[in-house]
């Protein structure tokens, strides 16, 4: 057996020492009671003199290009951002060298801010736990974002007692554990096939689902990402990270989220690291047809558009002619940045599930079609005139009928087969 796996798994602690240091006494002690090396680390915003951390925040200051003088004197948000910097070129550098096996932070909102920006940086799968009150509110899927930060709520604040020392006990004890199973993996041969990641919608399942099951009869395994932020989010950073074969981007609706403000959104990242990572994308407009609004809380600047409530929390805003051309000027201006094949797969009947709706005006009454192909149109002309990098393909089709997905795992397949 390899000695990496004789001997503790060695944990990152983060920790600021000026309002935590009994947290982090404990944490270390239960720690190094189930056989671990806790590597303290303190990413505290203000100069003070308590001791322990193997990092102070001085040193992590310096790697942010300041001082911990000078950041005394910034708002906290300021100072929080300028220590992001160094401590996650510190966490990185450990984490590179081999010298640490995962990671658990303590602490507040502004703790939460700081630990789990350097968390992110850490690649998937590697052990990350975060332990905060915040992981009890809606807030929590800003921290988690794109990565797979495990969030323990400590039900109260960061005092001791017995319900808090029992949280971090757990904790603990699941950092360790993933730690050692995650060691474990790193000893094994890997000789799964390749992963080929899949954008998905409720609205779009079936061809979600028969894509899936033509690329897993092809030899692929596939991975599902939701497109409600958080999961085109994780489809760049594991495209960029190297981590997918290809894509089969069917769900591309969070480009219409990030053009209006809607709720969906994934971030100005998207459609962009899988084309810089080189990697075969087949691309289709799913569901660019609405933007994604919660009930109740529609723009006033939106208030005469055409709508359907999907459900009690969801309320569609359909697209328009003008916000279709913006977006074909947006999906060719960015795949044209692509270094690998891309081909746009476009169904001419259809952008999603809806055009069997009729559209609302925001008090739910009847005012039209969504289905316009006049309107969804004006996409395609964008795309054609923009696009310099790729192909675009037109079909006579629905998203949804087999035989555009057929067409879309064969143009992927035929993209693999080049390369």
């Amino acid at each position: 057996m390899p000695d990496s796996l004789t001997r503790g798994p060695n944990i990152a602690v983060l920790v600021t020492l000026d309002s935590k240091d009994a947290a982090a006494r404990f944490i270390c002690e239960v720690l190094r009671g189930l056989g671990a090396e806790p590597w303290l680390v303190d990413p505290s915003l203000r100069p003070h003199d308590i001791a322990g951390a193997n990092l102070g925040g001085g040193e992590l200051a310096e790697l942010s290009g300041t001082s911990w003088n000078a950041m005394a004197g910034m708002e906290r948000s300021e100072a929080a951002e300028t220590m992001i910097i160094g401590a996650t070129r510190a966490l990185l550098d450990k984490y590179e060298a081999g010298g640490i096996d995962g990671v658990i932070g303590i602490g507040g909102a502004n703790g939460s801010t700081v630990f789990c920006a350097m968390m992110r940086a850490l690649p998937p799968l590697f052990p990350k736990v975060m332990v905060t009150p915040v992981a009890a509110t809606a807030a929590v899927q800003w921290y988690v974002a794109e990565s797979d930060i495990a969030m323990f709520p400590t039900i109260g604040d960061i005092v001791l007692n017995r319900v808090t020392r029992a949280v971090m006990e757990n904790a603990a004890h699941a950092v360790v554990g993933m730690a050692e199973a995650h060691r474990a993996r790193a000893g094994r041969d890997d000789d799964s096939p390749p992963l080929v990641g899949v954008s998905s919608f409720g609205n779009l399942q079936k061809c979600v689902d028969r894509v899936t099951d033509r690329l897993e009869a092809e030899g692929f395994e596939v991975m599902h990402f939701h497109a409600s932020g958080p999961g085109g989010k994780a489809l760049e950073n594991l495209a960029g990270r190297g981590l997918l074969a290809g894509v089969i981007d069917i769900t591309t609706s969070e480009l219409t989220d990030l053009l209006t403000g809607g709720v969906y959104s994934a971030g100005d990242g998207r459609l962009k690291s899988a084309g810089a990572a080189g990697l075969p994308q087949v691309v289709a407009p799913g569901a660019i047809d609405h933007t994604n609004w919660w009930v109740g809380e529609c723009p006033e600047r939106y208030r005469d558009r055409e709508f359907y409530q999907y459900n009690v929390e969801i309320l569609l805003m359909r697209t328009n002619a003008e916000e279709m051309t913006t977006l074909g000027e947006l999906f060719a201006e960015r795949l044209n940045a692509a270094a690998g094949p891309v081909t746009v797969m476009i169904p001419t009947q259809g952008f999603s599930q809806h055009v069997i709706r009729k559209t609302q005006d925001i008090d739910g009454n009847v005012v039209g079609e969504w289905k316009q192909p006049e309107t969804d149109r004006r996409f395609t002309e964008a795309v054609r005139a923009k696009l310099s990098h790729g192909a675009v393909k037109e079909l006579d089709l629905h998203i949804n009928d087999d035989a555009f997905a057929d067409a879309c795992v064969d143009e992927f397949l035929s993209m693999m087969a080049r390369q």
